[in-house]
């Protein structure tokens, strides 16, 4: 069992890397406590928490949205909700996202907490305090900054996950190695069999070294002003793939980064060998590195990439495993990267 502090200046968090559900109920503050979850989560652990009502929401990116958190506020009415209730969000990145969102709306805000049930949510979404929904076809385009009062990473409930979402989240886990781990990119290289098989000490590691890193850099940077940035490597390929392609979040990240390696070979300022390195590893893990792309529809998801600033947008470039920079670029500059590509 691992145990860290998130400190910020919007409150703190503590997460607690784990083995067992049980360990939630110490958490718990001793107020009236309401459970949003998913359908496939509250059917495999609803029994653990007899005693507290539970809001379902659907399964997956469509949930993410509006209608789904007007939804939970007349629920909260209906339970008749107020500021001393606790809200506790148990699943994956959808739904640590929607009650953290809920969380911090409802009454202008009411406490929450997190057990987190999929590695992507365990080494990225729950972690870091962003909570937000998809709006018109645009990811995460409405949301807040505001830090859960614990996240717990339950490692027993990751042997429920299928697969593809296994490989899913250690998109994440590779991203997070990429841009500031040499060492726990080697680690992945050289313990992908055991990982992938979901082995105790190896899981346990890569998930306590990715939510270090993550709260290191949310608590110098909790507003994303800086070097919380770097997180988004992948990402602003990721979410314009996502959008216009069927594939998943971490498979749009694995491309993405894929992308953002190429741009930053052509920059000159990583070279070929580390991309390829990338690419291999995410191909080892079985996840997608390459695409047919749509590149008209690509550039218009850009646009209503969070990260834009007028004509411009703040892109991650690799500059070595384990060494990534932001730059603030042109958008033009990007389109005519996407334009060269085959």
């Amino acid at each position: 069992m691992k145990q860290l502090t998130l400190k910020t200046t919007s409150g703190s968090c503590e997460i607690l890397v784990s083995k067992s559900l049980k360990n939630v109920q110490n958490y718990i503050p001793a107020k009236r406590t309401i459970i949003l979850t998913d359908r496939q989560v509250a059917s495999l652990y609803r029994n653990q928490f007899p005693n507290f009502p539970v809001i379902e929401i659907g399964i997956g990116e469509s949930s993410k949205n509006l209608e789904t958190v007007n939804r939970i506020y007349r629920e909260l009415i209906e339970l008749e909700a107020d500021r001393s209730t606790f809200l506790l969000g148990v699943g994956g990145g959808v739904v640590t996202d929607v009650t953290g969102f809920v969380g911090s709306t409802f009454l202008r805000g009411i406490d929450y907490g997190f057990v987190a049930s999929t590695i992507l949510a365990q080494v990225d979404a729950a972690i870091g305090g962003k909570n937000g929904v998809n709006y018109s076809g645009y990811k995460n385009l409405v949301g807040t900054i505001r830090q859960p009062r614990f996240v717990i990473c339950d490692l027993d409930m990751l042997r429920t996950l299928s697969i593809q979402e296994v490989r899913s989240g250690l998109s994440e886990v590779v991203k997070t190695a990429a841009i500031r781990n040499a060492d726990l990119f080697t680690f992945l290289e050289n313990n992908l069999e055991k990982i992938l098989s979901l082995d105790t000490e190896a899981i346990e590691k890569i998930v306590a070294e990715c939510v270090q890193i993550k709260a290191e850099i949310v608590e110098h940077d909790e507003r994303e002003s800086g070097q919380r940035r770097l997180l988004n490597f992948g990402h602003t390929f990721g979410h314009a793939i996502e959008k216009v392609t069927r594939l998943t979040h971490g498979e749009s990240v694995s491309v993405g980064m894929c992308l953002s390696a190429d741009f930053s070979v052509k920059r000159r300022i990583l070279v070929p060998e580390q991309s390829s390195r990338l690419k291999d590893l995410l191909k080892q893990i079985g996840l997608t590195i390459d695409v047919s792309l749509q590149k008209d529809a690509i550039v218009q998801a850009m646009w209503k990439d969070k990260k834009r600033e007028d004509e411009n947008l703040h892109f991650v470039f690799l500059y070595d495993i384990g060494d990534a920079r932001t730059e603030l670029i042109s958008l033009t500059n990007l389109k005519e990267f996407i334009d060269d590509m085959r």
